[in-house]
C-alpha cells in the first residue's frame, strides 16, 4: 500500500528531475544511493546524479538558488566524480554529482577491458575505482534522459580488480608490520588496518562481480566487519599491534580465497 508520504517523495523528486533535466547541457538524471536500492531510511539524503556531454555550466545550477553549496566542475576530483552539489530542496537534503558521459562511457569501454584507475576521494578510506561510473549506470534508476546500462560485471574486471585490490590490501598491512606496529604508531597501524579492510572489501565484491558506488556498507557486504574486533581496544603497544597486523592478513588472506 503506498502511502502519503511515498507519494509525496515521489511528486518531490519527478520536480526535482524535471528542473535539472532542464539545465542547458544534460542529457539525462539518475537517483542513487540507498534510495535507489530501496534501503533508505526517512531522512535519508537524496543522490542524484546529472549526466552531460562535454558542456555543463554550473552556473546554471547556481541560477536555481537553491540553499546550498555548488562545486565547479573538478572541484571534487580531476577525475571520475569530478563535482557536484550538496542542496537543501523542499526541507530535503540532496547530492547532486556531475557526470560527464564521454568520460562515463570510456571508463565502461575500460571495465570491458578490465581496466581501471583508483582515485582519491573524500570520505572514502581506499579511494575510488573509476568503474565505480559503470555501476552506477548498472544500479542506478533513469529518471530523465537515456543512458547505456551494462547488463553484466565484465568478467576481464572480476579478475583484474580483486587480484589489485588484494594486492594494495597486502601491501598496506606489509608497511605498516615493516614501519608503524613495531614503533607503537598506534594511529598509522590502526589507519593501515581500516584502509587494507576496504581495498580488500572491494576485491571481495569485484570478484563476486558486484558493483560498489561508496563504501558505507562495504565491508558488511563483503564480509569483513570482524575488522572491528581486531582494531577494538588497541593500544600504542608495539606487541599488540603487530598481533593486530597478524590477525588482519590472516582475515584478509581468507576473505582473497
Amino acid at each position: 500500500m503506498t502511502t502519503p508520504k511515498a507519494i509525496d517523495d515521489q511528486r518531490f523528486l519527478g520536480r526535482l528531475a524535471d528542473r535539472l533535466a532542464a539545465l542547458p547541457g544534460c542529457v539525462a538524471v539518475t537517483l542513487g544511493g540507498s534510495r535507489a536500492e530501496g534501503t533508505h531510511r526517512p531522512d535519508s539524503d537524496w543522490d542524484l546524479a546529472l549526466y552531460y556531454r562535454r558542456d555543463f555550466d554550473p552556473d546554471d545550477l547556481r541560477a536555481l538558488e537553491l540553499p546550498g553549496e555548488v562545486s565547479d566542475l573538478g572541484g571534487w576530483s580531476s577525475g571520475v566524480f569530478n563535482g557536484g552539489a550538496w542542496l537543501t530542496v523542499e526541507g530535503r537534503r540532496v547530492d547532486v554529482h556531475y557526470r560527464d558521459l564521454d568520460v562515463v562511457e570510456r571508463e565502461l569501454d575500460r571495465a570491458e577491458r578490465g581496466e581501471f584507475d583508483v582515485e582519491p576521494l573524500l570520505f572514502h578510506l581506499a579511494g575510488i575505482p573509476s568503474y565505480l561510473v559503470v555501476g552506477e549506470l548498472a544500479v542506478h534508476e533513469v529518471l530523465r534522459g537515456e543512458l547505456p546500462r551494462p547488463d553484466r560485471y565484465p568478467e576481464a574486471l572480476r579478475e583484474t580488480a580483486r587480484g589489485r585490490w588484494h594486492g594494495t590490501a597486502r601491501l598496506v598491512l606489509s608497511y605498516a608490520k615493516g614501519n608503524f606496529a613495531p614503533h607503537g604508531r598506534l594511529t598509522e597501524t590502526t589507519g593501515s588496518l581500516a584502509t587494507a579492510a576496504a581495498q580488500a572489501a572491494h576485491g571481495v565484491l569485484a570478484a563476486r562481480g558486484e558493483w560498489v558506488t561508496n563504501e558505507k556498507r562495504l565491508l558488511e557486504r563483503a564480509g569483513l566487519r570482524e575488522m572491528d574486533r581486531i582494531v577494538e581496544g588497541l593500544t600504542a603497544d608495539a606487541s599488540a599491534l603487530l598481533r593486530s597486523v597478524d590477525a588482519a592478513e590472516k582475515l584478509l588472506d581468507r576473505a582473497a580465497t
